[in-house]
């Protein structure tokens, strides 16, 4: 792995080791790295940053805590596979991350019953007066967070609030109004500072914002989720197909 320009600016205040597990981060995330490739050892790494070993190892310790990368006793310090979501599938947070064999869990941000907004009762098609249900979660894959997400649904297409636990699909499951199919946008964005407070990374750091509508099969709408993730940890990956011809 040929690492350049991961030296850090000396003339900048931010300790050494930050700005190193910031230049290392942004080289795999920008580069043709693929998953379990080995960094260069902590020797090569002082000699192309010109810092201590002392530093090195703590600029390491950021990308391990932040599941960037992994350290193997002996063997060195290797790159862990981001995060894929696939576009095209219909699949909530919970079931992708075990479908991936992660271990997803959530902060719980709220879970209360409100009114829509304008906008709301419009996509969802319900009045401004009926009851909806608003969850707004952290969610968060061995324990470090990778996307914020808030989700507004009618009240009447779910249980009883106390109810929702970990799986928002799995909710509306219970009254047999799981979505079969839907609409997703992505763009890229840079996170607030609230929502970088949040995901644990700089602000202004870059996210991929994700609305998805979704629908029963006679085009009833469920929900209107909006998310930010982690644009360092997470992919969006796509199924392309050919047209049939005729």
């Amino acid at each position: 792995m040929n690492m350049i320009n991961i030296s850090p600016d000396k003339s900048m205040a931010t300790p050494h080791y930050i700005q190193i597990a910031k230049n290392i981060r942004a080289f795999i995330n920008n580069s043709d790295i693929d998953a379990g490739e080995a960094l260069p050892s902590e020797r090569e790494l002082c000699q192309k940053t010109g810092v201590s070993r002392v530093t090195i190892r703590k600029a390491l310790d950021v990308l391990v805590a932040d599941r960037v990368v992994e350290r193997k006793h002996g063997a060195g310090t290797f790159v862990l596979p981001r995060i894929e979501h696939l576009g095209s599938s219909l699949k909530g947070f919970t079931g992708n991350a075990h479908i991936k064999g992660h271990n997803p869990q959530a902060i719980w941000i709220v879970k209360a019953y409100g009114t829509p907004t304008t906008e709301e009762a419009a996509i969802l098609q319900i009045s401004v007066k009926d009851k909806v249900v608003r969850l707004g979660r952290v969610r968060q894959f061995e324990n470090q967070p990778v996307a914020i997400e808030h989700a507004v649904i009618a009240a009447r297409l779910l249980p009883d609030i106390e109810d929702i636990k970990e799986s928002l699909y799995q909710a509306l499951e219970i009254k047999g109004n799981r979505p079969v199919k839907g609409t997703q946008k992505v763009r890229a964005s840079l996170a607030s500072p609230t929502e970088a407070a949040l995901l644990s990374v700089e602000e202004f750091s870059e996210v991929l914002r994700i609305e998805r509508r979704s629908f029963l099969q006679d085009d009833t709408p469920v929900e209107l989720t909006r998310s930010a993730y982690r644009g360092d940890r997470y992919d969006i990956l796509m199924n392309l197909e050919t047209n049939q011809l005729s």
